[in-house]
This record gives C-alpha cells, structure tokens and sequence, in this order.
C-alpha cells in the first residue's frame, strides 16, 4: 500500500527559514545548490565524504553507510528537509545501484527515523526513456521515494552547460566540433548551476512544487549541436567546422567491448560508458510524451544562457573538466 504522502498545511508557500541537511554538496550542481538555500536564508548542514572547502557546516561521514548517517550526520538534531544532490561519478551499474539508489535509499530511511518531513531529490530528465543502469537505479529510487509518506519534490534538470562544453579545448586547437549523424539527432534547453541550485531551493516548503516530479530546463529556445558549434565558432572568429561521426560507429565499438566485458570488468564498464555516450548523441534532454520529445512541454527557468557561459569561458581563457563522466 503507498502511503499517502504529507503536504504542507496551507497551501501557502513557507518562506520561515529552514534547516536543512544537505548531501551532495562538492558537486557542481551540489554547490550551487548550498548558495541558493543560504539565499534564501535557510541553515545548511553538509554531509560529505571528505573535509571540503564549503561556506556551511560540514560534517564527514558515508552516507552510504546508516550508522555513520545517523552519528556522524544527523546527530539526533532537527532538520526540517533532506536534499540530495547525490549522483554516481560514472553510472556504471554498480556505481548506479550504489550510489543512485543505494546512498539515497539510506538517507531516506534516516530521513523518516529522524522525523524530517521533506525530502527534495535532484534526478535527470533522461529517465523518462530509461535504457541505462543509472536510470534504471535513479527510477527505483524515485519510486521508493514517492512510496515513502514524505513530501517529496524530484527535480529532472535537462543538460547542464558542463556537459556541453568538452569540446572547446579541442576548438581551440583548431580541431573541427564532432556531431553525430548531421547535427541535429537532439536538441536540449540547458540549464546553468546557478539556475538549477536556485530551483532545487525554491523546493523546500512550496506546496506549488510538493509530491510532483519536475522536469525542468533553461531559458529556450532548445538548442541542437549544430546550434553550439555555430556559436562557439562564432565566439572564436573562425568558420565553422564539424566532424560528423555516425553513431554506427558507437554501436560497433560498444558491442565489441561487451564481449570483452564478459571476461573483464573494465571492458563490461567502458562499454556502458559507450551506452551512455551514445545515449545522449540520440536522444534529447527534453519532456518525452510517450511518442517525442517536446520542447514547448519543457518548463524553463533561469536567467542564464549556454551562449553566454560559452563567452566567458573563452574570455577568461578556461576550459572545462568532465573527469569521471568524460566518454570521449
């Protein structure tokens, strides 16, 4: 039986400063986030894995584990609402079940043992179609979640402009902007940190936003790849040029190293990493209805634009580092 989830009492937004317990804060997406609630006066509590460098309270422990959760977390204290900013370095599957379920999971459960009664969870817009393992692992505990007699508000942000910036290193060099199939295979309206941390925080006691699954993206209108490397060629005074690289060619590399994985791990997790690259070269980052994405059924908010932050990163000369959720 799903338990019937607690809303706020008035249908009034509560604008009475909150304190919240905070996991997933030495992300991108995580610190923006933090920024936004301290805006909008709220206490912040960090729960990190390691001593981080964060204008709030951090305390150290594994989320991942509910005894250190509770004692070096929680700590017996009052805490209005739980938001996670968790998410997998890879998705890989056992970093996705591990990770995007399995730390969620047991945050959840301190959360309800604690009697905190909202919980704002930072998702993605692409399980809507799920075919991945960390989709699959973010939708299980999406479920779990709703089920769990909590408020709860899941953000699904489209791209962030991270994510569309790997290529400018390369661009710099003089290199062409690589596309897959002629450019135009997706379309998404990404959204920045700053818009995003803003809001996730407008989550905490808005009645407009309880027990509701949010897509949300950027301010439109959506943009393809072509639409980024026409203005980045632009931003950079130089003709445009693309490499176009046909998404066969993804298909043959994965399965190759999915036979190789059926004897080695690593092979089995680059060829995910392939699935997930591939993934995102074929479907885009907006609402799906059931038959196609929709750009004018994807909410937008925010200020910010890709275009802009593309200006700043070349006028101040810097680049952008994918790290872990780098494919290519």
């Amino acid at each position: 039986m799903v338990a019937r989830a607690r809303i706020f009492p008035d249908g009034a937004r509560d604008m009475t400063p909150k304190r919240i317990f905070l996991t997933g804060a030495t992300g991108t997406a995580g610190r923006a986030t933090l920024a936004a609630l301290q805006e909008a006066g709220h206490e912040v509590v960090c729960f990190t894995r390691a001593v981080a460098d964060l204008d709030a309270e951090v305390r150290v422990g594994d989320a991942g584990d509910p005894i250190s959760l509770i004692r070096d977390g929680l700590r017996g204290e009052a805490f209005d609402a739980v938001v996670s900013c968790i998410a997998s370095r890879t998705g890989t599957p056992r970093d996705a079940w591990l990770v995007d379920y399995g730390h969620n999971s047991v945050l959840l459960d301190a959360a309800k043992a604690a009697g905190i009664v909202q919980f704002v969870m930072l998702s993605a817009i692409c399980v809507q179609k799920p075919l991945l393992e960390f989709q699959h692992a973010k939708l299980a505990f999406e479920a779990e979640l709703m089920a769990s007699g909590l408020t709860y508000s899941i953000v699904r942000p489209t791209a962030f402009f991270k994510s569309l910036s790997g290529q400018l290193d390369r661009m710099r060099a003089g290199k062409p902007f690589l596309v897959f199939g002629d450019g135009k295979l997706t379309a998404c309206k990404p959204i920045s940190d700053r818009d995003l941390g803003a809001f996730i925080a407008s989550c905490v006691g808005n009645p407009e936003r309880a027990n509701q699954v949010l897509p949300i993206g950027g301010p439109g209108p959506a943009i393809t790849p072509m639409d980024q490397a026409e203005a980045l060629f632009a931003l950079l005074g130089k003709p445009v040029r693309v490499k176009r690289v046909p998404v066969a060619m993804m298909d043959a590399i994965r399965s190759v190293l999915r036979v190789l994985g059926k004897v080695s791990p690593k092979m089995a997790d680059k060829a995910e990493l392939v699935g997930i690259g591939r993934y995102y070269a074929t479907e885009s980052m907006l609402v799906w209805d059931g038959t196609r994405y929709d750009a004018d059924a994807t909410p937008e908010t925010g200020t910010d634009t890709l275009f802009e932050f593309y200006a700043t990163l070349l006028s101040e000369g810097r680049s952008v580092a994918l790290g872990d959720h780098s494919v290519f």
